[in-house]
């Protein structure tokens, strides 16, 4: 039985079309999967690679290299910690402390309740908000302790607005 829902592979073979040489979908194909299934496992990802005609340990290098990729289940909400210059200088390294405290656990661990997963970023692109954290696909950026303790109240909560986030603009 097949991981990958007809529709899913349709849409992977539509993103392939897009591109003249059709492995130049396979990072969006590979977050589209992860979208589905929460992580891309090791039968996942040989369905992607023979989507792709390709070898799976191809596959396998790429979700090895970059860190948005989880090689396990993680928890409903995942919380990446940046660890760049600028994140660092600004306290992130105390942050992520702060989150093991408060969540019981450690780097590349998730919640007994299965709620957070805490994991680093080598960057994420907000040095002018450092220290940025991002949780699932949103940031938080000018990040405190009181502010992340606010976060994981209203997540607990399962509460949909993260407090801290303008709205978004609107079209």
């Amino acid at each position: 039985m097949s991981l990958l829902t007809p529709a899913l592979q349709d849409e992977i073979r539509q993103m392939m079309a897009r591109y003249p040489k059709p492995r130049s979908a396979i990072l969006g194909a590979l977050h589209r999967v992860q979208e589905e299934l929460g992580w891309l496992s090791p039968e996942a990802q040989a369905e992607v690679a023979a989507l792709f005609d390709m070898p799976a340990g191809e596959v396998d290098s790429l979700v090895t290299f970059y860190y948005m990729y989880f090689r396990k289940p993680m928890g409903r909400y995942v919380i990446k910690v940046c660890r760049s210059i600028s994140c660092y200088l600004r306290g992130s390294d105390q942050l992520r402390c702060h989150l093991q405290d408060k969540l019981g656990i450690q780097r590349g661990e998730t919640t007994a309740d299965g709620m957070f997963s805490l994991v680093e970023g080598e960057c994420l692109a907000a040095c002018d908000g450092a220290p940025a954290v991002q949780i699932n696909d949103r940031f938080v950026e000018n990040v405190t302790s009181e502010m992340l303790d606010g976060l994981l109240e209203e997540l607990r909560k399962g509460s949909s607005r993260f407090p801290a986030w303008p709205e978004p603009c609107k079209p």
